[in-house]
């Protein structure tokens, strides 16, 4: 095997904590490798040592058995590394051709842009994926997975060798995964090499040639793909054996809280039902475009324009901004959480408290010594990883990042806690933290809504699950009755069960 990418004894430390321990990693010439480890293990120190982000303290990165210096991002798109991101970067209001070329437009001697070359050369590239677009498409017309082709396509169009996909399958349905893995095989035949960062072992297991494993900064394991398993990746990722068993525990639920009736938003859901009672952990499924994100930011007051009723312990409530929700005890942790869930210019802990300050003020000031108390019991009770907790919370990683925002309504103390693809981009040991903590408190009383597609999700900590199709609820579903199979035939619309007003 041809080695494309050798990174050898990386060590990185930030503030003197050493977070890179001394890295070994090869990728092989035409090989789709899988990056894995837990969040804060090291994975994104090392790719952006790779892509110029980062300068490590020690150790070497050769490419094509050539050694190289990366000292910032633009040397590495030179080098041919694309970097792909979880948050696509690309502009909706521009077109492909746009897109690819933005910031590098071809222009004639006069000055002039070439557009019909710019359509060309878009043309050429994306018949090199085997993908079909028109490349005077807007970027705003296409679905997430030929966006994350678009992104595929623009790197290759910058003569990238090596392509690192961060989580590139987060926010995709199950057809648009099998549209990108089409894509990524495409291109490993024609020899390009591809770094596939992913907490989804079995799409891991089913797209990848070989792993490597990090964990606390150290290698834990790599090797051939086809000699390991879900579970022996999930041991090496996290230092113990996890148990694929249902963490639910049936517990006795209290008066009804919330209540919804005949709910309806133009061109997002219909006659909505549902009610949810103290202590109870309700489940919202479906497939991509299903409405129930608009649903919950209805509810939360993030849009306002609806018909029917929303009832809070019995009495009629009209929440016309999120500010409201809170101060009527509802707290949401929305799927986008860069964008929505976090502040990027306040710290970690200043995140955490920031919808419970009254707690830690006095007229003249914060008490930081009482945040940081207050921080300390839910570090321990999510294994939140921060090596700073006064420094911006875009230090952390994705899944400490959602740790962060749930103990901030946790803290808050809501009645009704509202999560949004709770586990998307968080490995499975951290899953496993954040579905035992929400068990832990439903128990004591507070209540919970999954919003996720995640089907085993729903079984391991959901009472009953509601399932949505084209923004209307096909099915209510006690936990027993979850079956995979029946929750996809409910999801796809092709049955309908009748589901009763309470």
């Amino acid at each position: 095997m041809e080695i494309a990418l050798k990174m050898s004894d990386i060590k990185k430390s930030f503030n003197g904590v050493p977070v890179l321990k001394g890295i070994n990693l090869e990728i092989g010439k035409g090989e789709i490798h899988a990056l894995l480890g837990e969040n804060g293990a090291g994975k994104s120190t090392l790719m952006n040592i790779l892509g110029g982000i980062h300068q490590s303290d020690q150790g070497s990165v050769e490419l094509f058995g050539n050694k190289v210096s990366i000292p910032n991002p633009h040397t590495s798109k030179n080098l041919g590394i694309g970097f792909i991101h979880q948050e696509l970067n690309l502009v909706s209001d521009l077109t492909i051709y746009e897109n690819l070329f933005l910031g590098k437009e071809s222009t004639n001697a006069l000055g002039f842009l070439e557009k019909k070359k710019m359509v060309q050369e878009t043309s050429r590239v994306l018949e090199l994926l085997d993908v079909h677009l028109n490349p005077k498409l807007l970027i705003s017309e296409l679905d997430v997975s030929m966006k994350q082709i678009v992104e595929i396509a623009r790197a290759l169009l910058q003569d990238s060798k090596i392509i690192i996909m961060d989580e590139p399958t987060t926010s995709l349905t199950e057809k648009e995964i099998t549209k990108l893995f089409t894509v990524m095989r495409n291109l490993k035949e024609s020899g390009y090499s591809i770094i596939f960062i992913s907490h989804k072992l079995k799409e891991v297991l089913s797209i990848c040639d070989r792993y490597t494993v990090l964990r606390d900064g150290e290698l834990a394991s790599s090797g051939d793909i086809k000699a390991v398993t879900e579970e022996v990746l999930a041991k090496y990722m996290i230092g113990k054996e996890m148990s694929s068993t249902e963490q639910y525990v049936a517990r006795e639920l209290g008066e009804t809280l919330l209540e919804v009736k005949n709910l309806s938003a133009q061109n997002s859901f219909h006659n909505i039902h549902f009610s949810l009672r103290k202590g109870e952990i309700l489940g919202f499924t479906g497939l991509s475009g299903d409405g129930r994100t608009e649903l919950f930011e209805t509810i939360f007051g993030f849009r306002t324009r609806y018909s029917g009723d929303i009832l809070l312990k019995g009495e009629k409530v009209k929440v016309n901004h999120p500010k409201e929700a809170v101060s009527k005890g509802i707290g949401f942790v929305p799927k986008n959480r860069k964008e929505n869930g976090i502040v990027k210019d306040l710290s970690v802990l200043q995140n955490m408290t920031l919808s419970s300050l009254k707690k830690f003020t006095n007229p003249l000031f914060v008490n930081q010594k009482k945040e940081e108390q207050a921080y300390q019991v839910y570090q321990q009770q999510l294994n939140i990883k921060a090596v700073d907790i006064h420094s911006s919370i875009a230090n952390l990683s994705g899944g400490n990042q959602q740790k962060v925002i749930l103990a901030k309504w946790l803290e808050a103390d809501m009645e009704v806690i509202i999560l949004d693809n709770p586990t998307q981009g968080v490995d499975i040991g951290a899953r496993n933290d954040i579905y035992q903590l929400m068990l832990e408190y439903a128990k004591k009383g507070k209540s919970f809504i999954i919003l996720t597609s995640d089907f085993s999700e729903i079984r391991r900590v959901c009472d009953r699950v509601f399932v949505m199709y084209q923004g209307e609820i096909t099915a209510e579903l006690e936990r027993e009755e979850a079956t995979d199979e029946m929750l996809m035939i409910y999801a796809t619309g092709a049955r309908m069960k009748e589901v009763f007003t309470k």
